[in-house]
């Protein structure tokens, strides 16, 4: 009995804590800063109030959540995947697109108001029903036909979001599902393979590159041996990627062709598709090591910076703190990061041990894709940065993932206790 109240004992990760806090404070006080602007645009005026509500019922959603179990939230794994799915359906009858976005259907959006992204419930839902089937699989994964389940489980919520189309939140997904597969011990060899036509579709573009990526891929099965269907499967399957990517760029929309052109050279489209990601560049450059002044940013308070609140909340960073603000940045998304994994590390069980991976990946995509994209290292995709860009349903599931790796905390923390580690 002495032990069992050692687990159930409420023991709050204040690192953790601490850090997803100051991001969010930080974050708050870039968005009021967004919004303060030389000329009028009624879209950003009181923007960072809205913020604070959006953040205190963030907030309280948190508290509330950690008041539950490890074992309740893996006990609703399969409602809330359930739910995400219906939601993401959903979106193609009543959606809407908003920001960089506005081309694809994400949001939620009744009497013409957008009421939230089902895809930012969908990370969460499948974070859960992922760790859950991965923790139920007790044999050392040996081929790739042994991860259809898992595969399967990403495969759903990926294709809705790709529909949509909204490369950003798949690429998420991807990430998230490579991660939590890594962390459950599937042998980095069978990753390579997985992740290989894929790496072939991108690379066709370039016919030497595409080569060499195939010779290594080559010399991969042979030194793995896989079965020999799947290896031969494997090889075609990166051979056809080859063929067909040019194939698919004559099917690609304008607008999507222009996006990539763009994402090698932003000036093909100035005035454009590279539009955003040239005044973001200017606007970090700008900035040099302390920045031009806290609100004091000129290509924000010209509104010549795109999306200042959300997308590019980093640009703003940027111009008006430089490289000092940005390292700050940095280094707090680096410590919750730290964080995550070390709650990972002593969480009792495989179940939270994988979630929490899953969610400290799910960040970390954000936050590269998102600062990538500002400095033109990743091509424009309206992801946006945790804890910093405005807006109420990806706040809200960030503090969310947040509480349940307080709660995995926790529970890991009284295990280590109770065993005397």
């Amino acid at each position: 009995m002495a032990n069992h109240g050692i687990l159930r004992r409420q023991s709050i990760d204040v690192p953790l804590l601490i850090t997803a806090l100051l991001l969010t404070a930080y974050g708050l006080a870039m968005v009021f800063s967004a919004g303060q602007l030389d000329v009028r645009d009624p879209a950003l005026e009181g923007l960072w109030k809205r913020q604070v509500v959006l953040i205190g019922v963030a907030l309280v959603a948190a508290w509330t959540v950690t008041r539950g179990s490890v074992r309740l939230f893996e006990w609703s794994a399969w409602p809330l995947y359930i739910l995400s799915i219906l939601l993401l359906v959903a979106v193609f009858f009543i959606g809407s697109g908003g920001g960089t976005a506005r081309s694809m259907n994400g949001w939620l959006t009744i009497a013409g108001r957008r009421i939230g992204q089902p895809s930012e419930l969908a990370k969460l839902a499948t974070t859960l029903m992922l760790a859950r089937t991965l923790a139920a699989q007790r044999d050392a994964v040996r081929s790739l036909l042994e991860l259809w389940k898992p595969l399967a489980l990403v495969g759903v919520p990926w294709a809705l979001v790709m529909l949509q189309p909204d490369l950003g939140t798949g690429m998420v997904f991807i990430g998230i599902c490579f991660a939590m597969l890594f962390w459950a011990g599937v042998p980095w060899p069978l990753l390579v393979m997985l992740a290989s036509p894929g790496v072939s579709l991108i690379l066709a573009f370039s016919t030497g590159l595409w080569g060499a990526w195939f010779l290594i891929l080559v010399a991969l099965v042979l030194w793995y041996r896989p079965y020999l269907v799947e290896g031969v499967v494997l090889v075609v399957a990166n051979l056809a990627m080859g063929v067909v990517a040019p194939l698919l760029w004559d099917k690609l929309k304008p607008y999507q062709q222009r996006r990539f052109l763009v994402f090698i050279d932003p000036a093909y489209d100035a005035q454009g598709s590279g539009y955003n990601v040239i005044q973001s560049k200017v606007a970090i450059g700008s900035g040099g090591l302390f920045g031009k002044g806290f609100t004091l940013g000129t290509q924000k308070r010209l509104s010549f910076l795109p999306e200042q609140q959300t997308d590019f909340i980093f640009s703003v960073v940027g111009e008006e703190l430089g490289f000092i603000g940005v390292f700050v940045a940095l280094a707090l998304f680096l410590a919750l990061f730290l964080r995550s994994t070390r709650v990972a590390i002593r969480a009792s069980d495989a179940f939270p041990s994988l979630v929490a991976f899953g969610l400290m990946s799910a960040w970390f995509v954000h936050v590269i894709v998102n600062v990538g994209m500002t400095l033109n290292l990743m091509p424009v995709t309206g992801i946006p940065l945790p804890f910093f860009s405005y807006g109420g349903s990806f706040m809200l599931v960030s503090w969310l993932s947040v509480a349940v790796m307080l709660r995995i905390s926790a529970e890991g923390r009284g295990q280590a206790d109770a065993l005397g580690l």
